[in-house]
C-alpha cells in the first residue's frame, strides 16, 4: 500500500500580492488594502522625491485611485510593486504634463540650478539629501530620482519623459552638481 505523496507548496510574499492583485481585481476591498499597506510608503516616498513634499500626498492617493481602476491589466509577469511602482512613475509624469508645458520644466541655463543651491538663511541648519533633492528645479529632480535612486537608464527616462537621453544625461549632471553645492554648503 502507498501512501499519496503530500504536495507542499511554497508560498513566497510575491504570490501573496499576486494572490490579492487578483482578489483585488474582482472587487475584494480587503484584498487591496493589504497591498495599499505593503506599498504606500514606499510609492509616498517616490511621489516625494519626484514632484516634493506638497504634492505627495495627493499624488500617492491618485496612484492607489488609478491602480484599483487598472488591476484588471495586472497579468502577474513581473512582480506586483514592480507594476505599481512603473504606474506610480506614469501617474507622477502624466500629472506633471498636465500642468506644464511638455518641455518648459527642462532647466537650460545654470541659473535655475545655481538659484537652488543658495544658503539655507540659518548657518546651522544641515540638509538631508531628501530636502536638497526637494529644492532642485522639477526637471532635474525628476530625472535625478529615476536615475540615481530609481535605478533607470538615460533611455528609460528618455522614452518615459519624451526626451533625448542626452537631455537626460546633462539633467542629471547639473542635479549632481547642484546636490553637491547644497550639501556642502556652498
Amino acid at each position: 500500500m502507498t501512501l499519496p505523496a503530500l504536495r507542499l507548496e511554497v508560498t513566497t510574499a510575491a504570490d501573496v500580492e499576486t494572490l490579492d492583485a487578483r482578489r483585488a481585481a474582482t472587487g475584494d476591498e480587503s484584498a487591496f488594502e493589504r497591498l495599499y499597506r505593503r506599498h504606500a510608503a514606499r510609492i509616498h516616498t517616490l511621489a516625494r522625491r519626484m514632484a516634493g513634499p506638497d504634492a505627495a500626498d495627493d499624488l500617492t492617493q491618485d496612484v492607489f485611485v488609478r491602480a484599483w481602476d487598472k488591476l484588471g491589466t495586472f497579468r502577474g509577469e513581473s512582480a506586483f510593486g514592480t507594476w505599481l511602482h512603473r504606474l506610480a512613475v506614469n501617474v507622477i509624469l502624466s500629472r506633471h504634463r498636465s500642468e506644464k508645458n511638455d518641455r518648459a520644466w527642462i532647466v537650460d541655463d545654470e541659473y535655475a540650478l545655481a538659484a537652488a543651491t543658495t544658503r539655507v538663511p540659518h548657518p546651522a541648519t544641515r540638509l538631508d539629501l531628501d530636502a536638497a533633492i526637494a529644492r532642485l528645479p522639477e526637471g532635474a529632480r525628476k530625472i535625478f530620482v529615476l536615475h540615481d535612486v530609481e535605478g533607470w537608464t538615460h533611455e528609460e527616462i528618455a522614452e518615459q519623459m519624451g526626451l533625448v537621453p542626452g537631455t537626460s544625461k546633462s539633467q542629471l549632471s547639473r542635479a549632481r552638481a547642484a546636490l553637491r553645492r547644497m550639501l556642502d554648503g556652498h
